[in-house]
């Protein structure tokens, strides 16, 4: 599949500078990251507190490298925002340290940095990486992590759902285990995932794709959970995959284990390339034909 070198939308309107910001928060009080109105979210909140810092008359609209849920957490989001060279100028060296006196405590910006030419947080990633951290402890979850980790009531078998994972891998079309949107594709390339029993007990599953459908994480947790407590075959999920359609039995599970824990980029000379890729609507076709 070719794709053009470049696209105008990836200009930056003159007189204004793209700046990229590094973020982490709290998801638990929030309705998701993406503006709502009458909604406490995310978004809402940082575009709000970068129009008090900057002591503007306008908001600031940020576009972020990926939209988390209601209840969702993230240590390593990435978002851009166009601001006024003045602006900038004046803000650079202490933005960081404003937005950490006007934010709420769930939301720390880490770095604001000037991002390179064609950098744009969301189709510049290459790829997300999410965990999910389930607790199978007979007495449930450790009331200080409760907020990030699930509670299953059945003891899981980390080889079974590893197995049944490595069947999930690859380029396919998730529908089976995505809310469907109008008009989106649900075709993504899964690169990895994998579970670990950590030191403390805790269950920890690895996610790793060039981007994700609504409720993919989660829906792909929920049948892997059935396959480590034997409720299910190590070969369902798979099963389930190349049905192509949405299995009741598939439950999405709940968001406080999630986390966004880390966003890739490419090198500055490849931005362009991947922006006009990542636009292009996938097929299966083009998986095939790129190997």
């Amino acid at each position: 599949m070719s794709t053009p070198a470049y696209d105008d939308r990836d200009l930056v309107a003159p007189g204004l500078v793209r700046v990229r910001l590094d973020l982490s928060y709290d998801g638990a009080a929030f309705s998701g990251w993406a503006r709502q109105e009458g909604r406490r979210t995310v978004q809402g909140e940082v575009e709000e507190a970068l129009r008090i810092v900057t002591r503007s008359d306008e908001r600031f609209e940020l576009t972020v490298a990926g939209r988390t849920d209601a209840g969702v957490h993230a240590r390593g989001q990435v978002a851009h925002v166009d601001l006024p060279e003045a602006v900038w100028a004046e803000q650079r060296d202490r933005l960081v340290r404003r937005l950490a006196g006007r934010l709420p405590h769930e939301v720390r910006v880490w770095r604001a940095e000037e991002a390179p030419p064609y950098f744009n947080a969301r189709f510049s990633a290459i790829w997300r990486r999410y965990a999910y951290r389930v607790s199978d402890h007979p007495g449930g979850v450790d009331p200080l992590l409760r907020g990030h980790v699930l509670w299953h009531n059945w003891p899981l078998d980390v080889a079974a759902m590893n197995d049944a994972s490595l069947r999930l891998l690859g380029t396919h079309d998730f529908a089976a285990f995505c809310k469907r949107r109008e008009g989106a594709t649900t075709i993504r390339a899964l690169r990895d995932l994998r579970w670990e029993r950590r030191p403390d007990g805790i269950v920890e599953g690895t996610v790793r794709a060039d981007a994700f459908c609504h409720n993919m994480v989660r829906s792909l947790v929920g049948a892997l959970l059935f396959v480590g407590d034997g409720h299910r075959p190590r070969q369902w999920p798979a099963a389930v995959l190349a049905a192509g359609t949405r299995d009741s039995a598939v439950h999405v599970v709940r968001p406080h284990g999630l986390t966004l824990e880390e966003v890739a980029y490419p090198s500055a000379d490849e931005l362009a390339a991947r922006n006009a890729e990542a636009r292009a609507r996938r097929t299966l076709a083009d998986a095939d034909a790129t190997g």
